[in-house]
């Protein structure tokens, strides 16, 4: 490593970094964006983000005095570099690997990492709570806090309400806007240029302070006219820039904006305003994907590009015969088909038309679908006002993010009755990206909201069913689905209006004594457990309920009457989930048969590949045989 990166190689942590000459920075940059290239072909993340977060993060890091000084980041789909320079670089070739360390900066991983950035929005909010902290402790009042947030997640009614808190309470917050959405062209050099250099020079932010304490002490400057001061400041910097900034209201001194790609600039703009006192706002512009023109050119198709021949650009995909559809895809085409039959459908996702296949509605009927931002509770809220106007509102949320959103599922729909489906994407455990977007929670918070349909498709074709359904029932229904292929579906055939609260039976076995329960696609285990159990002269029975909410109860009377042990399986939390729901109605059978739950234990689940994710849990084909066995029983 030491001849590739000569100088990437001698930095194990930031006090290393801090040893190089301002003018060796730039070359450092380039050194770690190879890095990222080399590392992220092979064992793939997120990769345009970090390549454009690279000189920024050296520059923190060469400024501040870390982790005493803590950065906190938005979202941390930027953080590659930070992960590199505060001793993981080695690790990083392991990174979003059972065992290794995750993708999202946590402080279950390293004191470098001062708070958990998986989703959007939360980084102004924790980093005011810790810069407010600071002032209150003695000793610690001069201890700097800087928040890293991007242009997507200050869309965020989360990060709005935290820049409205940090304007109304004392505090030295700096807030970095990475703005990687718009070109810089317009804003470099000339009396821009100037003014920017200006503002954020040592000598003119002395002089600024020493006047205003005069001014304090005189009794001329009172705390309203300061805040006047300050917005007639950031009006002047937008006019002369021709361009307006939402902080300009706020009582928050706004700088830039500037490149964030010159380190050498950046580092002494950073020196320039570290001392200052004050919420302050410091605007970047970026370019995702920076040092690498694949990503420069086609940011969106390289935010997790999978991997890659990093020499040409060119995306690894496995072949295959048939083309198995993903969920998310399955969910889109089907959307196109019902928009097409009827104009009361709607599409609503926030920031994710394309991870949801929102996207296909969008090319076709533009003005029927709709991407609200980092904004889950607003679209929740936006359908609830469409279905309350007479339209049917399908929303495209992960599971985890749509946790954000739960009180407007309460008071916005359901309290109501609205029409609203929601289909709830990325449903169970997602894989690498690991305990901030495993989206094993939903069975669970939605099972208790009065008004509310469950179900979970096992298949393509069932998903289609489903959609299809949720149009008779005039109320609102959450469909879950969790990330990956499908199966085939075949779109020739009329779609199946299903019964609410109505199970089926997936596979027969002979003189059973065993039934196996599962909800959505997890069947897929339980069969392949039933072949292995077969074979070892173990018959069983496997049903696949569909529905959680309605449960099918005469079903499951049935069920009770007929086998001496039951085994649950569904990939989602056991507490509250659909092996609990099970399990109060069989109970209320005498004599009721054994029942053994399988599913998402009450713990933290890390990342890695599904598989070993499923197995670590017990819900894999191996566990389940081991449930039926006996070798596994309910606590």
């Amino acid at each position: 490593m030491d001849s590739e990166y000569p100088l990437l190689s001698k930095i194990n942590k930031p006090g290393d970094l801090k040893a190089l000459k301002e003018e060796e920075l730039p070359e450092l940059c380039r050194e770690i964006r190879s890095y990222l290239i080399e590392n992220l072909s092979e064992n793939p993340g997120h990769f345009a983000s970090s390549m454009g977060a690279v000189d920024l993060i050296v520059a923190l890091h060469y400024v501040f005095d870390t982790p005493h000084d803590r950065l906190v980041w938005d979202v941390g789909h930027q953080a590659y570099a930070h992960k590199i320079l505060t001793g993981r670089k080695d690790d990083f070739k392991n990174h979003r690997t059972l065992g290794g360390i995750s993708g999202f900066p946590s402080p279950l991983e390293s004191d470098y990492d001062s708070f958990m950035a998986g989703h959007a929005g939360n980084s102004i909010s924790a980093g005011l709570g810790m810069a407010i902290a600071d002032k209150c402790t003695p000793g610690n009042e001069n201890r700097k806090t800087v928040v890293v947030i991007g242009d997507a997640s200050i869309s965020g009614g989360l990060a709005f309400e935290g820049l409205n808190n940090a304007s109304n309470h004392p505090n030295d917050l700096l807030i970095i806007l990475n703005d990687n959405d718009m070109s810089i062209d317009n804003n470099v050099g000339g009396l821009h240029g100037y003014l920017s250099d200006l503002t954020t020079s040592a000598g003119y932010n002395k002089i600024r302070n020493k006047l205003a304490l005069y001014l304090k002490k005189k009794g001329v400057l009172t705390e309203p006219r300061r805040r006047a001061i300050i917005r007639f400041s950031n009006s002047v910097k937008s006019l002369v820039s021709k361009k307006q900034n939402i902080f300009e209201g706020l009582n928050i001194r706004y700088f830039g904006p500037i490149d964030g790609h010159d380190v050498r600039k950046l580092v002494k703009v950073l020196r320039d305003i570290k001392e200052m006192h004050g919420p302050r706002l410091l605007h970047l512009y970026t370019v995702k994907g920076k040092g690498y023109k694949p990503a420069e050119e086609d940011p969106t198709i390289w935010h997790a590009p999978g991997r890659f021949d990093p020499d040409t650009g060119e995306r690894i995909c496995k072949t295959e015969g048939v083309k198995i559809p993903l969920w998310q895809e399955v969910f889109g085409e089907t959307l196109v088909e019902i928009a097409r039959k009827n104009e009361r459908v709607m599409g609503i996702t926030a920031a994710m038309p394309t991870g949801t296949s929102l996207n296909q509605l969008f090319e076709e009927m533009p003005e029927r679908a709709f991407d609200v931002g980092i904004s889950e509770g607003h679209a929740v809220t936006f359908a609830g006002g469409l279905a309350a106007a007479g339209k049917l509102p399908f929303v495209a949320i992960y599971s985890s993010f749509l946790q954000r959103a739960y009180d407007n599922i309460i008071h916005d729909v359901a309290i109501q009755g609205l029409p609203v489906t929601f289909c709830v994407d990325r449903a169970g455990l997602v894989g690498e990206d690991g305990v901030t977007h495993h989206g094993f929670f939903d069975l669970a918070y939605l099972n208790c909201v009065p008004g509310l349909t469950i179900a979970s498709p096992s298949d393509a074709e069932m998903l289609r069913n489903l959609m299809h359904t949720s149009l008779n029932l005039g109320k609102p229904f959450a469909i879950r689905y969790p990330r990956g292929k499908s199966s085939k579906l075949d779109k020739t055939g009329a779609p199946e209006i299903l019964s609410p609260g109505k199970g089926r039976i997936a596979h027969e076995g002979k003189d059973s004594k065993v039934a196996i329960l599962t909800i959505g696609p997890i069947l897929a285990n339980a069969l392949k457990a039933s072949e292995i159990l077969s074979m070892e002269g173990i018959e069983t029975d496997i049903y696949d309920m569909i529905w959680m909410k309605p449960i099918d109860e005469e079903l499951l009377n049935k069920i009770a009457a007929k086998y001496e042990k039951i085994v649950t399986v569904e990939d989602g939390i056991l507490a509250g989930g659909f092996g609990s729901v099970v399990n109060k109605v069989i109970n209320t059978y005498e004599p009721h048969p054994e029942i053994v739950n399988l599913g998402i234990p009450d713990e933290w689940i890390m990342h890695g590949d599904i598989p070993h994710l499923q197995s670590k849990c017990g819900f894999d084909a191996e566990g389940i045989v081991r449930a039926v066995k006996g070798e596994v029983k309910n606590n």
